[in-house]
């Protein structure tokens, strides 16, 4: 499976030096030089990482990371630039980015960042992966990852998340939770419902509620993103 790479850089020689680079490590290159056209190739679609600079002509690279996750949060993104400041780094890993390398860099360096990076995102097998809204699930190892961090569930708040999230839109009331979750009929309080999101709510950075909706007099529902 070939890995697509899109190279956001307006500096041609640095450009260059990348897809020469990375075309000769086997990868896929795709290049844009400005915020707009980089949001396009991604909106189409088959992008699996970004390289991105902050210091483009139309907009910086936060802004651009920003909008990345919020139409597509699968994304990889690993923000390259000039600027060594410990705050810029800070603000770069705040709005989504998966890693930070400044420039000068070398190429090695860059490409085990690269190659780290798409191990985390498990890029060359995603049969055991559900995805959506800044939200990774892997069924196989149990990890989850909210905008590329990782969070820990309890089995519950797992099981929970993962029957929202593989029924976007549909609607559960607390005894079907309880039946589907717990494994059993509960004939007591289904409040244990609403206690086990409001954690899971609180883990995945879903207060307010955006995400996991509550359908007053009902139950709930997984509302992805648009």
């Amino acid at each position: 499976m070939n890995i697509h790479i899109l190279v956001v850089e307006d500096d041609p020689t640095i450009a260059e030096f990348l897809k020469v680079g990375l075309k000769y490590e086997g990868f896929d290159v795709i290049h844009s030089a400005n915020a707009k056209e980089c949001l396009n190739i991604i909106k189409r679609g088959g992008v699996d990482l970004v390289i991105l600079d902050i210091l483009l002509p139309d907009m910086n690279g936060f802004e651009v990371c920003k909008k990345i996750r919020f139409s597509n949060s699968d994304i990889p993104v690993i923000m390259v630039t000039v600027k060594n400041d410990i705050k810029d780094k800070i603000e770069g890993l705040n709005v989504g980015a998966d890693d930070y390398i400044t420039k000068p860099f070398s190429f090695d360096e860059l490409l085990a960042r690269i190659k780290a990076v798409l191990r985390r995102y498990a890029k060359l097998d995603k049969k055991f992966e559900i995805s959506s809204s800044g939200i990774v699930m892997n069924l196989e190892t149990r990890e989850v990852y909210v905008d590329s961090k990782p969070v820990s569930l309890t089995p519950t708040e797992f099981s929970l998340l993962e029957v929202f999230m593989k029924n976007p839109r549909k609607v559960f009331t607390r005894d079907v939770l309880l039946e589907t979750i717990l494994g059993y009929d509960y004939t007591g309080q289904t409040n244990v419902v609403d206690v086990h999101i409001s954690n899971l709510r609180d883990k995945i950075k879903d207060k307010p509620a955006k995400l996991i909706v509550t359908v007053y007099g009902f139950g709930y529902k997984f509302q992805p993103r648009k």
